[in-house]
């Protein structure tokens, strides 16, 4: 099935096309990546279309347990009442969702109910915002993403399996998590046998996906028990971050229809590879032309690996080298994230970058092992766990700073022979735990309050020390069971 566009949305045109419909959904993206939403009837939608409407701005103000910062921040608080911010659909966002009867629905954008301008912590608005700065020079921005998951049957109970995720949850809490079943067992990347087991899921989702306009490129077994993975089908960058969100919701969706529970956490199982979200970023002009593509090759260079690189994309190039360990709690958001980022796990650990070199945290993919028009990068810090938006905007952010101020790469490429996660010797390490990371991030005259601004850094650096101070109050099982009976 193809990933067919959505047709042109107007005000004027709504009435028609939802002419048959009693309801449409509406979704917004919190900084956790998490859509919240609600249905609304469709008179209410055609009267607010145009202006928006209020939304409590409280998605902004508590967890993904929906419990409120320990810390009062600026766009939700007490002091402001939790008040209401403005809410307005994308009509360019206008699908109907497969699995609920094909009710319309749309992705919103929040706004500051004061200026009206964007809000500063909105993740779609925060993407485009730095896809626009492209736009003022004629150039536009490429994306895809991959994504890994791991996939656990819902528990068993007298009456058989539980059909809901938050069954999962509910077991998890009386139970070890090793004792959560996996979809299948054992290790068996790209396996053409293994799918077939549940076949009504792996077909469902694909088929989903592509009636939802967040089709797959690629759909396969990875390795590790009950582990899937996903590549989107790349698009504008925008829209690619928006189709990520999508996903999400479509295997989460199904998984709690077939009694199973996807998880994307960064590092689910002690022992086993983590789940990864890496991401594809390249720059194009009007016409589409790829700008990292250099037509005549450069011999000279100290580096054959840069070869086929244009200057813009060794200035993009310089810039992420720069700006990466700065951005870290957007690429590693949670506590969890850091258990995928160790050494020999197939996740990078230090700031490099290598062509076609996964060990690299920054893979550079371009002739002669690919094409021209699909010269791009790889980022391949971010876990599954990860907010799409906010990973997308950054990388386009520290890579458009690198043109913008011309810079070199300061770093050599990662050998071919280095060692899977890249040696600690051969470039920064990158932060080991979300608390040194969000503590670089926040920093006074960093690159994040460079390209993003105070009101950013401050809110979701906030947001990752209430993270940060849940995991120090935890006290965990592995802790229980070494210490309770020896010390």
């Amino acid at each position: 099935m193809v990933d067919k566009p959505s047709p042109e949305v107007t005000i004027e045109s709504l009435p028609e096309l939802l002419k048959h419909d009693k309801a449409v959904k509406v979704a917004g993206v919190d900084v956790d990546g998490i859509l919240r939403g609600k249905l609304m009837a469709k008179k209410k939608f055609l009267s607010i279309v145009k202006e928006g409407f209020g939304f409590c701005s409280v998605v902004f103000g508590w967890d993904m347990h929906d419990q409120t910062y320990f810390k009062e921040l600026r766009i939700s608080n007490k002091e402001n009442g939790y008040r209401d911010l403005i809410a307005v659909p994308d009509l360019s966002s206008f699908r109907r969702i497969p699995w609920e009867n094909h009710v319309p629905f749309f992705l919103i954008s929040f706004y500051d109910p004061d200026t009206h301008a964007s809000l500063s912590v909105c993740p779609r608005s925060l993407l485009k915002r730095t896809a626009d700065k492209l736009s003022e020079s004629g150039l536009g921005a490429m994306a895809g993403a991959e994504y890994e998951f791991y996939q656990f049957r819902a528990p068993q109970t007298h009456d058989g399996p539980e059909r809901n995720s938050s069954s999962t949850a509910t077991f998890l809490k009386n139970n070890p998590v090793d004792s959560l079943p996996s979809l299948t067992d054992g290790m068996f990347g790209y396996s053409l046998t293994r799918p077939v087991h549940n076949q009504g899921y792996y077909y469902g989702i694909f088929d989903a996906c592509a009636q939802f306009r967040c089709g797959i490129e690629g759909w396969h077994t990875e390795s590790g028990p009950g582990v899937f993975e996903a590549a989107l089908e790349f698009c504008e960058i925008t829209q690619m971050a928006d189709k990520a969100s999508l996903f999400k919701l479509v295997v989460k969706s199904l998984g709690s229809k077939h009694g199973i529970t996807p998880c994307f956490m960064a590092k689910p199982r002690e022992g086993l590879p983590g789940n990864s979200g890496h991401m594809h970023v390249s720059i194009v002009d009007k016409a589409g032309k790829n700008m990292f593509y250099r037509e005549e090759v450069d011999t000279e260079h100290k580096w054959s690996d840069l070869r086929h690189l244009s200057d813009m994309g060794r200035h993009f190039l310089a810039g992420l080298v720069d700006g990466l360990a700065d951005i870290m709690p957007i690429l590693a958001p949670n506590v969890n994230s850091y258990k995928r980022l160790v050494e020999n796990f197939w996740a990078p650990v230090t700031v490099s970058w290598g062509l076609e070199h996964r060990a690299a945290s920054i893979r550079l993919i371009s002739p002669p092992t690919s094409s021209p028009k699909a010269t791009r990068f790889e980022i391949r810090v971010p876990g599954a766990d990860t907010n799409p938006h906010f990973v997308l905007a950054s990388i386009l952010a520290l890579g458009w700073r690198g043109v913008e101020k011309k810079m070199e790469i300061s770093i050599p490429p990662l050998g071919k022979g280095d060692d899977v996660g890249g040696a600690a010797d051969k470039g920064v390490r990158l932060a080991k735990s979300l608390k040194e990371a969000t503590e670089i991030f926040m920093r006074k005259d960093g690159v994040a309050r460079e390209v993003f601004g105070d009101e950013f850094v401050d809110h979701f650096g906030g947001t990752r020390q209430h993270e940060i101070r849940l995991w120090d109050e935890a006290v965990t099982d592995w802790e229980v069971r070494r210490y309770i009976e020896t010390v």
